[in-house]
Parts: C-alpha cells; sequence; structure tokens
C-alpha cells in the first residue's frame, strides 16, 4: 500500500499556511495601533509615522490576498495532478517542435520553459499592482511601465542563458552520481555560487543598473580612511542609480580576498543627514566583514543545502513517492520539487533558525560600528532610514521574530542604548 505522501505534503501546507496567516492577523492588529512605541515618540515625527503605518497597512492587505491566491493555486496544481500533466504535455511540445523528448534534459527544458510562462502569467498582477499602485501611491515607485517590461525581458532572457547548462548538469549529476551523488551536487552548487557571486555585480546587476564611481570629496575619503583602518582591502567604491526604480536605500559589499567593493544607493546618500550617517551605515556593514559574519553565513548555507541534498539521495528513487503525485517515471527535476515540498517543515524551521542568526549579527555589527565612535551617527542614520523608507513602527514579537532577519528600530535602538549603559558603569 502506498503512503500518503501527497496528503501529507498538502496538510504541511495547509498548516504552515494557516500558522503564518495567524502571524500575518497578529502583525496587521499591531500595524493599525494608533502611537508610536513609547520608545519612538518624540524620535519619529507623528507624519511621518502615519505615512509609515499607511504604507505598511497597504502591504499588509495586500499580502494576505497574494498568500491567499498562491495556496489556492498551489494546492489546486498538487490536488488534481497538474504537474504530471503539465510534464505530459512538455514532451509533446518538445516533439511537435521536432526535438527529442526522449532526452530528458531537453524534456526537462520544455517543461520548466512552460513553468517559467506559468509563473510571469500568475505574478505579473501582483508585481504590477505592488509596483504601480501601492509603490506609487506611498511615493516609491520611480519607474516607467517601459523600464518595468525592458526589466522583465531582461529577466527572462538571463533565464533562458543561465537554465540550460545548469540544468543539464544538475540532470548529468543526478544520473551519474551513484553512492557519491549528495558530494557531487553539493560541489556543483557549491562552484556555481561562487561563480554567481563573481559574475553577478559585475556582469549581471549592471544591465539594471548603472554602476559609477563615488566622485571625489568628503565622503569618499572618509569611507576610504575607515576601511583602511579596518584593514579592509577596498578596491572600488560605486554609487548605484537606485532612484531611477525606487525611493528605498541600501548598501552592500562584494568581491573576494583583496579584492572587496563598496555599492551605495544614491538613494542612501540623499537620505542621510550627513557623511558621517553615510560612514556610520557602512561602519555596521564592515562590522559584518570583520566579525566573519558573512563567511559564517556561507558555511552555515552550504551545510544545509549539503544536507538537503542528502536528504535528496534517500528519496529519489521511491516510486511510491513518485506516484502518490502523479507520476509514472522519475524524472530528476521532478524530483527535485517533490523534495523541497517534502521538507516544508523543515525548511520554515531553518528559516526561523537561520534569521535568529541574522539578528543576532545584526546587534554585533551595531555594536562594532557603535565601538569605533559612530554611535550617535548610526542612531540618526537608523531613525533617518527608518521615517525615509516608511517601515513598520509597530511590530509584532511574534511575527517579527519568525519572519524579520533584522531586528526592529526599537530593539535596535534599545540594543545601543543597553551598551552604553554598560560602559558607563
Amino acid at each position: 500500500m502506498a503512503l500518503p505522501y501527497l496528503e501529507a505534503v498538502l496538510c504541511f501546507m495547509v498548516l504552515g499556511y494557516i500558522f503564518e496567516t495567524y502571524l500575518n492577523v497578529r502583525q496587521h492588529r499591531a500595524l493599525k495601533l494608533p502611537t508610536l512605541p513609547k520608545s519612538l515618540a518624540g524620535v519619529i515625527s507623528d507624519e511621518k509615522f502615519e505615512k509609515a503605518r499607511a504604507y505598511s497597512l497597504d502591504k499588509s492587505n495586500f499580502n494576505f490576498v497574494r498568500e491567499a491566491t498562491t495556496i489556492v493555486f498551489d494546492i489546486t496544481i498538487l490536488y488534481y495532478k497538474v504537474l504530471p500533466w503539465f510534464w505530459k504535455k512538455s514532451a509533446e511540445l518538445a516533439t511537435n517542435v521536432g526535438l527529442n523528448a526522449e532526452n530528458e534534459i531537453i524534456h526537462t527544458l520544455a517543461f520548466l520553459a512552460g513553468v517559467m510562462v506559468w509563473s510571469q502569467i500568475t505574478d505579473l498582477p501582483f508585481s504590477l499592482y505592488s509596483t504601480f499602485v501601492i509603490e506609487t501611491r506611498h511615493g516609491f515607485n520611480k519607474q516607467t511601465i517601459w523600464l518595468f517590461v525592458r526589466d522583465m525581458i531582461k529577466g527572462i532572457f538571463l533565464s533562458i542563458l543561465l537554465a540550460p547548462p545548469i540544468v543539464a548538469a544538475i540532470i548529468i549529476i543526478v544520473q551519474n552520481g551513484g553512492p557519491y551523488l549528495a558530494i557531487y551536487l553539493w560541489g556543483f552548487m557549491f562552484a556555481l555560487a561562487l561563480l554567481m557571486m563573481t559574475i553577478y555585480p559585475i556582469m549581471i546587476a549592471p544591465l539594471f543598473n548603472k554602476f559609477t564611481p563615488l566622485p571625489e570629496g568628503s565622503l569618499r575619503e572618509k569611507i576610504e580612511k575607515l576601511a583602511d583602518s579596518l584593514k579592509f582591502p577596498l578596491k572600488k567604491l560605486f554609487v548605484i542609480d537606485g532612484s531611477t526604480r525606487s525611493s528605498h536605500s541600501n548598501a552592500y559589499m562584494y568581491g573576494f580576498f583583496k579584492n572587496k567593493r563598496i555599492v551605495l544607493y544614491d538613494t542612501l546618500i540623499q537620505q542621510c543627514t550627513n557623511d558621517n550617517e553615510v560612514v556610520s551605515v557602512l561602519a555596521h556593514e564592515l562590522g559584518h566583514w570583520k566579525l566573519n559574519h558573512t563567511t559564517y553565513s556561507f558555511v552555515a548555507v552550504q551545510l544545509l543545502t549539503f544536507v538537503q541534498f542528502g536528504g535528496y539521495t534517500l528519496v529519489r528513487n521511491s516510486k511510491d513517492l513518485f506516484e502518490s503525485f502523479g507520476f509514472d517515471d522519475q524524472p530528476v527535476i521532478i524530483g527535485l520539487i517533490i523534495f523541497m515540498h517534502t521538507i516544508i517543515p523543515v525548511q520554515h524551521i531553518l528559516s526561523f533558525c537561520l534569521n535568529l542568526v541574522s539578528r543576532a549579527f545584526e546587534f554585533q555589527a551595531d555594536a562594532f560600528a557603535k565601538n569605533l565612535g559612530y554611535a550617535p551617527e548610526l542612531r540618526g542614520a537608523l531613525v533617518k532610514l527608518q521615517e525615509e523608507n516608511l517601515s513598520a513602527m509597530n511590530t509584532d514579537p511574534w511575527y517579527s521574530a519568525y519572519h524579520y532577519s533584522h531586528p526592529p528600530l526599537v530593539e535596535r535602538l534599545s540594543a545601543l542604548e543597553d551598551l552604553d549603559s554598560k560602559k558607563e558603569n
């Protein structure tokens, strides 16, 4: 008797949706609170609070609709065995255009092409509404419909270019991996991650944004001085035209070994009151580097990836598992899709644990910046960015603990004050 794998997966999906909806309801109630948290009273202006509240509630309402639609689509696709039907139809499509559908790589690429089309169609209304209604209503969206379409087309072409060799490599590895399959799969994904980390900022990101060197001046001098004091091997310092798409701000670093680069969004420079606030944000980011947070996170993700591939090798030849989802044969890509569905509860737990670690790293990076003497500037920058990005001022503790990779502003300011108190004592 075949085990009810499909029914178990559907049950986990529904339970997960109910749990996350409960958290969303808690967060929605917190967002509706008409007053600021006590610790932010007098720090955040009433005008900014009302704007942030309206923005957060709009996003929350939108999220309820999107999550409900997604779970209905996903359950329908699995319950009514749409995947095996579409797998067979993709073989017919490949054959009709003169391709050999008996070749699993060709069959898989035809299947994924159809999945990509379906994903674009179902996701497009949500993307359009989010960008051109919610983000525009609250003053964040800066892109035209033409720029939106152009970005979407570029993304599709990148998928068409990059997906075939990656998919082909995975199928070949699974077909020939033998007892060391998990090691081979992990090794390939590890190499792919390093490759993408190398080429994305150099070849892919410039397709969507313009990178220009930060002009000579006070800000550049202060950043270079900070990097030099920490022995950070800064090679290039860029400003990205994030304002062409959104008013949201960010900053990040990339590069290996002695070839590090820092990228500042132009919106970050515009939103901070002075150069020292921008530098305090980078002091926080450099804290992640100095404390090896990026390395630890990368190693953790690699270990989890290896464990997941190990689990996949245990179930990939389970005929009952494939039959439960409506498949007569056992294609590699379908095996991966089914496996990812079967470990949904584990993924939620791991995501929660990674968020716990990430929040701890954020507190440590804040403390690092404070120890460099940037406490007042960092407080000012955190408050200013919270205001300008209209981030949620009131957050439910359960929701933030489960979803947030960064602590809420109230917690970060409180932690900085605690550091001051300990230092005085």
